[in-house]
């Protein structure tokens, strides 16, 4: 099937789930470790009064990824290629070990909480399971194509809609919830600020960009009918709207895993006087309203689930920048042989990512931190993605529309004002 058909008619289920790409992808693995911790502290420490911020996300995450699909297919070449086009040599170097440091930091909370989900469940020591994980996604991600196992994993981030069902077993006050949601109130405290640059920079985080852009690159490579759109205009009508609706799709069903998972924890821990998650067993307590003695288990299998799908793109889109910005081969749909420095830079995340778990830094506060790195992470990668979006000698007449430059200077503003406020606070 030729990609540029946007929509053929009429639309099976099974040609619609084939046609989820990284758009589907990008938002599963948004919901990862770091951000079930983050959202499920934002719920126990400040109730419904956070609901707000996974509401105004999602159209600013619609906003940014799309521009990053959009460069992606427009150019057929990734982030931070186009990056270089525009920018010095060493300031695209400086992001790309920004995106390096964030990313690592992520992978080793991940992991971390990894280990911490299956001790929970199978008792034992948390370091070694991590270990073991961490081994067996670098063994995976080098040696089995992306796409075959990726359609495995990201159904276990369906174990995630067990926060949902909150709205069937606990009485809620859908007043307060609607105020939570669509009128933002915070109290000023420099740990309320804190946790909001965490829930902005888990929810829109720099590694999405250049794994969503690289991966509309990789399947157009893979489809012979299918060129950069420089290159075949024609096929612009099609893809784009793909882009839209897709982008649309994924990040909304990922703000709505996180807002269930900020309610959830919102009436169970909050509503007891549990406002600070200090452990895995205590997020793991808030499912306990809706699967019993199944909470540990389903808390386990989301986090493992998500951690397994979001540790290949955490690591992989590091990969990426790196491999475009020294000329490598790059993509996991290479073999090992043909891309070495591309799987160097992934084991080299994922190896330093253990330090973190041999750190005493507590997985819930490791995962919920990595959050704010990426919150500072981003705002120099969004000012330098817009400007390359925006450029017309890079775009063609395919630059970002009105819509996607305002929402996304927007969110370059909110994220920007959120970080500095921190630090003043701080």
């Amino acid at each position: 099937m030729r990609r540029q058909d946007a929509f053929p008619v009429p639309v099976s289920l099974t040609t619609l789930t084939k046609r989820l790409g990284p758009g589907i992808i990008t938002g599963a693995a948004d919901d990862d470790p770091s951000g079930i911790a983050t959202y499920s502290q934002a719920g126990a420490q400040a109730g419904f009064g956070l609901l707000w911020t996974v509401v105004l996300t999602w159209p600013m995450m619609v906003a940014v990824q799309s521009v990053s699909a959009r460069i992606g297919r427009v150019t057929g070449r990734g982030l931070a290629a186009n990056m270089l086009d525009v920018f010095p040599r060493p300031l695209v170097v400086g992001l790309v070990a920004l995106l390096f440091l964030a990313n690592t930091v992520n992978i080793g909370a991940d992991l971390s909480a990894m280990g911490a989900a299956v001790r929970l469940v199978a008792g034992g020591n948390q370091h070694v399971y991590t270990v073991a994980i961490a081994l067996a996604s670098l063994i995976t991600t080098v040696l089995v194509p992306y796409h075959r196992y990726v359609d495995v994993l990201k159904w276990l981030t369906f174990s995630l809609l067990a926060y949902v069902g909150v709205v069937f077993t606990v009485t809620i006050d859908w007043r307060a919830v609607l105020a939570g949601a669509f009128v933002p109130r915070f109290d000023g405290s420099g740990d309320t600020i804190t946790l909001i640059v965490a829930i902005f920079g888990t929810t829109i985080s720099p590694y999405l960009f250049f794994w969503q852009s690289s991966q509309e690159v990789e399947d157009e490579e893979a489809d012979p009918g299918a060129a950069p759109l420089l290159q075949k205009p024609q096929q612009a009508p099609g893809e784009l709207a793909r882009i839209g609706w897709e982008t649309w799709v994924g990040m909304l069903v990922s703000n709505l895993v996180a807002f269930f998972i900020m309610l959830t924890t919102a009436v169970t821990l909050n509503a007891h006087g549990h406002t600070d998650i200090q452990s895995s067993e205590q997020a793991a307590a808030a499912l306990k309203p809706i699967a019993g003695d199944a909470a540990f288990f389903l808390f386990s299998l989301g986090i493992v689930g998500t951690g397994l799908l979001a540790v290949p793109v955490l690591a992989g889109s590091a990969a990426y920048a790196a491999g475009e910005l020294f000329g490598w081969p790059i993509g996991l749909e290479h073999r090992l042989g043909q891309a070495k420095g591309f799987y160097g830079v992934i084991a080299a995340a994922i190896v330093l990512g253990i330090a973190v778990d041999l750190s005493p830094l507590d997985p819930i506060k490791a995962l919920v931190w990595s959050a704010v790195i990426n919150g500072v992470a981003v705002v120099p990668v969004l000012v330098a993605m817009m400007i390359v979006a925006s450029r017309s000698r890079q775009m063609g007449k395919f630059v970002a529309t009105r819509s996607q430059r305002i929402f996304g200077w927007l969110t370059t503003a909110m994220m920007a004002v959120a970080a500095a406020a921190m630090f003043v606070m701080m």
